[in-house]
């Protein structure tokens, strides 16, 4: 596994530390919809067999499921303890590395990955090695986070550390959002037709699941954002209490998610 990938779980968002499967929980809250209002727009239904890659908590592929009816979804995560809580008919918890060469989990109608590729540093060929998934016709979709407004957002403790949080994150385990944008046309480079993408910037309110999901993501980044000398605790601090003041009126970074279609 390369290095950085390897030390996603390890160095920061630990899949054993309490309350992770929550704050990836919380993140399905706030994007879990969009993703499946678009995969159903794309054709997701009965017969069709998926892939999730980076699954998580498993949120997408028992919407998949239960909402698309779509026949089988692999759901494949470095980490899948959190696969498997309990069977659940049609998915298929599967432990692999997708960086790994050894990574072949068969051939899909559909594959689904959401913020996944954002930390791998060999995103590219990764990106090409899902489309080489696909069967005839096959859909593709990636989401990743984009910030489009933290680099022009006045400056503050909610500013400061979401700055100080990319970079932190870029540096001890290697999250890049800076490529994202460029998503379609990787896709388009890796053979795919009918590319396309969408943005969606979830509303940042005091409560909201995505205001929550941030606030458990810097908490366990802490030590990351502070060391980057952008941000000091008292500033985290601030910016964790900005999340839950009235009239707050910050923008969460959003998700861009892209797609395309294998030539028949």
């Amino acid at each position: 596994m390369a290095q950085h990938a390897s030390r996603y779980g390890e160095g920061v968002f630990r899949p054993e530390d309490r309350g992770e499967d929550d704050r990836i929980d919380l993140g399905a809250l706030a994007y879990d919809t969009v993703t499946m209002d678009r995969l159903r727009h794309l054709g997701a239904g009965p017969g069709w067999r998926c892939l999730d890659v980076g699954a998580g908590t498993g949120s997408v592929a028992r919407r998949l499921l239960r909402e698309a009816g779509v026949a089988e979804v692999v759901a494949a995560d470095r980490d899948v303890r959190f696969l498997a809580a309990g069977p659940v008919p049609g998915l298929t918890p599967y432990e692999a590395d997708v960086t790994s060469e050894a990574f072949a989990p068969g051939r899909f109608d559909l594959v689904h990955a959401r913020f996944v590729l954002m930390h791998l540093p060999e995103r590219e060929r990764v990106l090409a090695r899902l489309a080489g998934l696909l069967v005839p016709g096959g859909t593709l979709v990636v989401s990743d986070a984009v910030d489009l407004t933290t680099a022009y957002a006045p400056d503050g403790p909610y500013a400061a550390a979401m700055r100080a949080m990319w970079q932190g994150l870029r540096d001890t385990i290697g999250t890049d959002v800076t490529w994202v944008p460029r998503c379609p046309q990787l896709l388009a480079g890796a053979g795919l037709e009918s590319v396309a993408a969408e943005i969606h910037v979830p509303p940042l309110e005091p409560g909201s699941p995505i205001g929550r999901f941030w606030a458990e993501t810097w908490r366990r980044a802490r030590a990351a954002m502070v060391a980057t000398g952008l941000v000091d605790d008292a500033g985290v601090d601030a910016a964790l209490r900005c999340l839950d003041g009235p009239g707050f009126a910050g923008l969460s970074p959003g998700m861009l998610t892209a797609w395309g279609r294998a030539a028949r």
